[in-house]
């Protein structure tokens, strides 16, 4: 993997969490992240190298140059590098994460009774498959 890969790890039984997924990986037109889900193996031997609880599905967990991002900390830097107009959301990074995350939280909290809960996490279709970890693409 080369050093430029980003890793978005996310609920992966979260309908809202899903979505994300599908509208990040469709905006991603530079190749810049790899996704995978919380919940699964290979996202947890790579998250065991850093101070992430082995249990945490709360937030979307992004790995940016060694280094872990929360809530909407991570989102704004996802946003940073999508097409389209999402760039533009970055600046909201200046604002403090005690403006940032309450709101994050809130729908973080009550994502499952809004939008509802897979049984199983998600598998990618074969054209998203390259965008998804596996053991031949994990950090070394």
């Amino acid at each position: 993997m080369t050093s430029s890969k980003s890793i978005i790890f996310f609920d992966g039984v979260c309908n809202l969490c899903n979505a994300s997924i599908d509208f990040i990986i469709k905006r991603d037109k530079k190749g810049k992240f790899l996704v995978g889900a919380l919940q699964d193996a290979i996202s947890k031997k790579v998250l065991s190298e850093f101070e992430v609880k082995k249990d945490y599905l709360d937030s979307l967990v992004l790995l940016e140059n060694k280094e872990i991002f929360y809530k909407s900390t991570a989102a704004l830097k996802i946003a940073k590098n999508l097409s389209g107009l999402w760039p533009g959301l970055y600046p909201l990074i200046y604002l403090p994460k005690g403006l940032r995350d309450p709101i994050y939280d809130w729908i973080a909290k009550n994502r499952y009774s809004w939008f509802g809960k897979k049984n199983t996490c998600r598998l990618p279709s074969p054209e998203e498959k390259a965008k998804f970890l596996t053991k031949e693409n994990i950090p070394v």
